[in-house]
């Protein structure tokens, strides 16, 4: 039996440690980027004025981490993935939801940080900077890519609810897994057919519910 093929739709400079992954768990896979980060500045960031910075995806990591003028006091992350991918730039996520929502991530801290900056991309959620009061500063934005038709694929990993639409503009309706409850929301909405949603929200999540999928969909 020819091996499943994933449809991975992420840049292809992030796209490489996914697909390695699959790769070791038997999958072909397919890269078809559809969005692409921009970053809004290069000005500074001056953290020093925060007990906290919080980020909620690896992008945000990647923009505190080349902006910011100094390492911060603290940093809270949404989830492991974020949290791998500061560590990847020599930073260290002092807090990490267990739940990974912007809610689980105002749980997750032991006591509610005095003043906080969350870096994020533009349009993001502002539950977290009205729930702590947190300053908010758009650090990104993702932008659609035009395609054409996608690859041919068995199944699509979908990251963001910006992934989503773009996967959904170039005529992808699933099977998909998604990484979090607001991506599958974005897909369920946009009439994609979701499989699963990552157990954890990061590399390993999302290759384990590929497998989970693929051992029930040939049993």
């Amino acid at each position: 039996m020819p091996p499943l093929r994933v449809l991975i739709t992420r840049p292809r400079d992030q796209a490489q440690p996914l697909a390695d992954a699959l790769l070791a768990r038997g999958f072909d896979v397919v890269v078809e980027p559809l969005i692409a980060v921009e970053p809004l500045s290069d000005d500074p960031i001056d953290v020093g004025r925060y007990d906290c910075v919080i980020v909620t995806s690896a992008n945000g990591a990647r923009e505190l981490a080349r902006r910011m003028t100094a390492p911060p006091t603290v940093i809270a992350a949404i989830g492991p993935g974020t949290a791998a991918a500061l560590n990847e730039l020599g930073l260290r996520a002092d807090v990490v939801a267990d739940v990974h929502t912007q809610e689980g991530l105002i749980a997750a801290f032991p006591r509610r940080p005095q003043r906080a900056l969350f870096v994020g991309a533009e349009g993001a959620r502002d539950l977290l900077a009205d729930e702590l009061g947190a300053d908010f500063l758009a650090a990104y934005r993702t932008v659609e890519l035009p395609v054409d038709e996608l690859p041919p694929a068995d199944l699509a990993l979908l990251m963001s609810p910006s992934a989503v639409h773009a996967y959904v503009r170039a005529g992808g309706r699933g099977p998909a897994v998604s990484i979090g409850p607001q991506t599958t929301g974005a897909a369920k909405a946009a009439g994609v057919e979701v499989v699963a949603e990552a157990g954890s929200h990061d590399v390993q999540g999302l290759v384990d519910s590929a497998a989970a999928w693929r051992a029930s969909s040939r049993s």
